[in-house]
C-alpha cells in the first residue's frame, strides 16, 4: 500500500488520532495464544493505541498517552510517511476510550501491546 508524504498533521476540534494499533496474532508469556480477532463477531477484545495528534480543542487526552478502546471505534487507517518514519495512522471515537495511561500498557487481559 502507497504511503502518503507529510510533515505535520493537525485533528480538527477535539478529535484524537492514534498510531500503533495491534492487530496480529499474539502470545502470551504464559504461552497462549490469542489469535487475531480483526473482523471477527467471537472472541473481539478493546485494543491499546499511542496517541499521535489532538485536535486544539482537546482537554483530557495527550500527545504520547496510551488509550484502550472498545473495538471497532476508529476509523480504518492511513499509510503515511513523517519524517522518515511509515506508520497507520487512525482517528477514534472518543466515547469509546476506555483507559488512559501514560506507560505503554503490559495488561495481557486488556489486549496488551508486545
Amino acid at each position: 500500500m502507497k504511503s502518503w508524504q507529510i510533515n505535520k498533521i493537525r485533528p480538527l476540534h477535539d478529535q484524537v488520532v492514534v498510531r500503533d494499533m495491534e492487530f496480529a496474532e499474539r502470545k502470551l508469556a504464559s504461552g497462549i495464544v490469542l489469535p487475531d480477532d480483526n473482523r471477527k463477531s467471537e472472541g473481539i477484545r478493546p485494543r491499546w493505541a499511542q496517541i499521535h495528534a489532538v485536535g486544539p480543542e482537546q482537554k483530557h487526552y495527550q500527545v504520547g498517552q496510551w488509550i484502550c478502546l472498545t473495538h471497532g471505534r476508529w476509523t480504518r487507517g492511513a499509510q503515511v510517511e513523517i519524517d522518515g518514519e511509515e506508520m497507520t495512522l487512525r482517528k477514534v471515537d472518543l466515547d469509546e476510550i476506555l483507559l488512559v495511561s501514560d506507560e505503554k500498557p503490559r495488561d495481557e487481559t486488556l489486549g496488551a501491546v508486545a
